[in-house]
């Protein structure tokens, strides 16, 4: 389907190659590898320094899985401060959709930072983000015209999702799920409920929301097979909420991510997140899906929802949007966001130069990237597929495109948690030079960059399976 995306390069000007520079000292060799190297022991002096200093003056509340220090990026490659290089199977947590640096933003980016850098869209116009906002129009599901706020952050597309919602339907009760995670804000904290930790010690949260079972065929909250599973988690909402706890009428929206991300890379059935839409529909609910962790591409499709047929309305984006540079996007029906002026706005939300990277994005993403992540997606399933009853400890592989999640387990049996090996895989991968992060209490997720290939996913994999019989080995020894 054509979007409205031109063909060929981001405009007739000769692109920029960074890694082509003669002041660039390592692009020799990250252009005649795609796989890492390691130099020194992790982590390498230089490493070792900076995190001395970080753990004197940065705040303490950053999560930090290894000692990794970044320097450089390129691909779905990174290099530390001493020169070690690494394979990304984080993408920055899902937000470097077409790699590190890729040429062709950082050309958009350079360009437009000799141009114009801010204004401001609260007070004045962009050409630039008009057209952006056209194009997530043309991509957004459904027929009905749509208008787009911008914002920094996922957690501020999600908060004005919120305000959004409680200012149209004039109702003010919201409904999100256990397993959530939708930012770090007040708002957004309030609809979170994936680790208690994230919640802990800020006092009384936003009042009026409510939480729901998600549907996790693997860890039904009933009990039940994945069919019976889809159909209790969302009539929970009907057959409880709706009838002990609050009225429908009393509710502006139902917000839920069609792919867990904090909650274990678990993705919503089909039948479960249509049976959320129907609730919405037939109660005059709003219907907001969070696609900033499992948008843009990363699952095949422009959005994870689209594989269950949802027309949102309201869907928020962030994440991969721009290509590392700080971007979100709140979507919804133009009949929806009908807030007036003065409602709802950011000095920074829409900077130019974070247009512009989006605008090259999009463009490469369609053009090039969605594509690759459902094939190399179908090509890692495969290889995984066997994983259940090669290791003991895997107890679940699931996902979408290049948004995969492997669950760790004690045992297959019981399905007990084991967050001690997730952890312990982690970092045996990092020593052999592949970067993963976990999700959830337990799970392992893979989320590299959408233009990795063939050779680079084997070697993730052929990694993952080499530190998973060490977890076993040792998890295994007597304490």
């Amino acid at each position: 389907m054509d979007h409205g995306f031109s063909s060929g390069a981001v405009d007739s000007k000769p692109v920029y190659n960074p890694l082509m520079a003669k002041e660039s000292p390592w692009s020799e060799t990250l252009l005649k590898s795609k796989l890492p190297r390691l130099i020194t022991p992790l982590p390498g002096p230089n490493a070792k320094r900076v995190i001395d200093l970080d753990n004197r003056y940065i705040s303490p509340s950053y999560t930090r899985s290894y000692p990794l220090v970044a320097r450089r990026g390129r691909g779905a490659l990174v290099e530390d401060v001493d020169g070690n290089i690494f394979l990304d199977f984080t993408a920055g947590i899902a937000v470097v959709a077409t790699g590190h640096c890729h040429p062709e933003v950082v050309a958009a980016v350079q360009r437009q930072a000799t141009e114009l850098i801010h204004m401001s869209c609260t007070d004045f116009y962009y050409e630039g983000m008009v057209e952006l906002a056209q194009k997530l129009a043309a991509i957004s599901p459904g027929r009905d015209s749509k208008r787009v706020y911008f914002g920094n952050s996922g957690t501020e597309a999600i908060e004005a999702a919120i305000k959004l919602a409680r200012y149209h339907t004039g109702r003010e009760k919201i409904i999100a799920f256990y397993g959530a995670f939708h930012g770090r804000t007040m708002g957004s904290l309030s609809l979170t409920a994936s680790k208690a930790g994230q919640r802990t010690g800020f006092g009384t949260l936003l009042s009026g929301i409510f939480h729901a079972p998600y549907a996790n065929p693997y860890r039904c909250a009933y009990g039940h097979q994945a069919k019976d599973c889809c159909r209790d988690c969302a009539q929970f909402i009907e057959r409880e909420l709706f009838k002990k706890i609050v009225d429908p009428r009393e509710v502006a929206a139902i917000v839920v991510e069609p792919i867990q991300g904090e909650g274990g890379y678990v993705p919503g059935p089909s039948e479960f997140l249509q049976d959320l839409q129907r609730i919405c529909r037939e109660h005059g609910i709003l219907f907001i899906t969070d696609e900033v962790q499992s948008g843009m591409g990363r699952t095949g499709k422009w959005w994870a929802g689209d594989h269950a047929g949802l027309e949102p309305d309201i869907l928020c984006v962030a994440k991969g949007i721009a290509s590392g540079l700080p971007l979100c996007a709140t979507i919804a029906r133009s009949t929806v966001m009908d807030w007036k002026p003065g409602a709802h706005a950011s000095t920074f939300g829409g900077n130019p130069v974070s247009i512009a990277a989006a605008l090259a994005t999009l463009r490469l993403v369609q053009e090039r990237y969605m594509e690759n992540a459902q094939r190399m997606g179908e090509y890692i399933f495969g290889r995984l597929a066997g994983w259940r009853n090669k290791f003991r400890i895997v107890g679940d592989v699931r996902g979408k495109g290049l948004m995969i999640g492997v669950e760790i387990v004690e045992d297959q049996q019981t399905k007990e948690p084991a967050p001690k090996l997730r952890d312990l895989i982690e970092n045996l991968a990092f020593a052999k030079g592949l970067l993963i992060l976990g999700a959830g209490a337990n799970t392992l997720r893979l989320a590299p960059p959408l233009l990795i290939d063939q050779e680079q996913a084997d070697f993730a994999i052929d990694t993952l399976e080499v530190c998973i019989r060490e977890a076993e080995s040792l998890g295994s020894k007597p304490n």
